[in-house]
């Protein structure tokens, strides 16, 4: 394992296409749940213990070796909003295309013919990971942050807000990151005995709803 490799994948500058999309945020500033620092903050910490710890566990199964095809099916299963499911697999898709360069592996090529549309990406996420040789603890972090760093980066084009501001929320959600990451990968580890059923399947509904609305806009800075 090379832990730099997680520096790596983690790095906002890989291009996976996670800028383009602002994780709800862009729906809730308009609808005026998010306002300031205080209301993100609620945001992102409810978005971590929903979209983020699904999210976790699914990237922490594939890297255990659980299989593709039954974890994006147990995506599509957490994802009631089509227009969720269907970004999440633009970023899988994208996700995917960045990293077969920078770790090619069979398994990854193999992914790529399996899904040509894309797979869930905290499902790709996983598999990327274990190409890279990290662990499964390595890919929970990873997903669990990309859940709460997204909303705050897009948070502060679409509200003007101070980047000092948005990155102190993050500051004091990670000790939340860290377990709710610790969660998800507990889960994980229940797949191989006990099936897609040991995942967790929390939901946000305001989430689902707020994608399926934004979908809909004629304009908009974020594709969800």
């Amino acid at each position: 394992m090379t832990r730099a490799a997680l520096l790596v994948l983690g790095d906002g500058r890989f291009p996976a296409g996670g800028h383009a999309h602002s994780g709800g945020a862009e729906a809730a500033v308009k609808a005026g749940r998010i306002t300031d620092a205080a209301s993100l903050e609620e945001f992102c910490r409810g978005r971590l213990h929903t979209a983020g710890l699904v999210a976790g566990a699914l990237a922490a199964a594939a890297v255990l070796g659980a299989d593709p095809r039954e974890l994006d099916a147990a995506a599509d299963a957490r994802t009631p909003s089509p227009a969720l499911r269907a970004a999440a697999r633009r970023l899988g898709r994208q996700l995917l295309r960045a990293a077969r360069t920078a770790w090619p592996s069979a398994e990854l090529e193999s992914l790529a013919r399996e899904f040509p549309k894309g797979a869930h990406q905290p499902v790709v996420l996983g598999l990327v990971a274990r190409a890279a040789g990290l662990a499964p603890e390595d890919a929970a972090h990873c997903a669990v942050y990309e859940s709460v760093s997204g909303p705050a980066t897009a948070t502060v084009r679409l509200l003007s807000l101070d980047p000092f501001e948005a990155t102190g929320v993050l500051a004091r959600l990670a000790p939340e990151l860290d377990r709710v990451a610790d969660a998800a990968v507990e889960s994980a580890r229940k797949v191989a005995e006990e099936g897609m059923d040991a995942l967790p399947a929390a939901s946000g509904p305001l989430l689902e709803v707020g994608a399926e609305w934004h979908s809909g806009w004629p304009v908009r800075l974020f594709a969800s």
